[in-house]
């Protein structure tokens, strides 16, 4: 107990020493701190934070969330990626609302009910929010927690998840749950990075297994990554100028359980292997996934007239900034010249 009380003493004053002061720790208020861990779960600190900022300056409460269509919280989501973490939040919010809740919960099992929240999320979320004593986990404390005990177990599989909470209950600071993941959390993005880490004069070295191992560089363990399928999309852009001299083009809206649901984009083939042969201009990009390589090709048509094409809609240029697209769709209006 000595031991894990010293541990304790030497990450908090590090904490209090090197924090970052960020929006989300200077709250207790439970819906903002949902907001960021939902952004933060595949984003990092640097590029969430201006994402924050604009979605709680609009949606400032679940009652304004709610009230939102869900094409609008899409465009504020627009560019960070994984969409189905905005409409889950969205859908979140349509739900406590629906049973007369205007305020997030307070408990860990009503909040582990919400759409989108795992036990991991949840228990975060009650941590920071509630100093109730449940872990945090993100990719940082994984890697604090597997060089502390220096720990093989791939922390992204099922049973890693599983050991690596455990490990977490049994460290943690129980009275002080929002301070110790907090303090742990930060450790792990400034201090004990993934490359090259300062063992020698870390704070935590007394306690560090894998620096006594010497096998801080190999931890922690992932599981291998799954081969990424290639795939290719053939993008139409139509430029089109209407009788007041406004530029108009056509966009849709995906469909269906692929990627990108629900976003807006140009009118789209998607084929096999290779482009389609066409002599337009066009630009290339690729685009990674976490388990696929996109292949685009966007063609511009300059035309006297837009073509009638099921399920577009007929749009000026300028209301483009009204719809959200993908950040492949962004990326090529910027290399286009064309950008929103």
């Amino acid at each position: 107990m000595e031991k894990r009380k010293n541990l304790y003493n030497q990450l908090y004053r590090w904490y209090d020493q090197n924090k970052r002061i960020l929006p989300w720790r200077e709250t207790n208020d439970a819906y903002r701190i949902w907001v960021s861990e939902i952004i933060l779960q595949q984003t990092r600190v640097e590029q969430g934070l201006p994402y924050y900022l604009r979605f709680v300056e609009r949606f400032t409460d679940l009652e304004s969330l709610a009230n939102a269509s869900e094409d609008e919280v899409l465009r504020y989501w627009q560019g960070l990626g994984y969409y189905s973490r905005a409409r889950n939040m969205h859908k979140a919010a349509l739900q406590l609302l629906a049973e007369g809740k205007k305020e997030f919960p307070t408990d860990f099992q009503a909040i582990r009910t919400l759409p989108g929240i795992g036990d991991y999320t949840a228990g975060a979320i009650a941590a920071f929010a509630y100093n109730s004593p449940y872990p945090a986990l993100d990719g940082n404390v994984y890697r604090v927690l597997s060089r502390l005990t220096d720990c093989e177990i791939a922390f992204d599989t099922t049973a890693g998840k599983k050991h690596f909470h455990e490990v977490a209950e049994e460290l943690m600071d129980r009275d002080n749950a929002r301070l110790f993941n907090s303090a742990i959390m930060e450790f792990g993005a400034l201090w004990c990075v993934p490359q090259s880490p300062d063992c020698e004069h870390c704070p935590l070295a007394a306690f560090c297994l894998a620096k006594a191992h010497h096998t801080v560089e190999l931890l922690p363990v992932r599981k291998p990554r799954p081969q990424l399928r290639d795939r290719y999309f053939n993008y139409s852009i139509y430029l089109c100028k209407s009788g007041d001299g406004k530029l108009q083009t056509l966009i849709l809206q995906r469909q269906g359980n692929d990627i990108w649901k629900h976003l807006w984009e140009f009118p789209e083939t998607e084929t096999n292997e290779s482009f389609l042969k066409n002599d337009s201009p066009h630009i290339d990009l690729t685009h990674i996934l976490s388990h696929q390589r996109i292949h685009a090709r966007f063609y511009i048509h300059k035309v006297s007239e837009l073509p009638k094409m099921a399920n577009c809609k007929k749009v000026s240029w300028n209301e483009l900034d009204d719809y959200a697209f993908s950040r492949l769709t962004l990326r090529a209006l910027e290399q286009l010249g064309l950008g929103l």
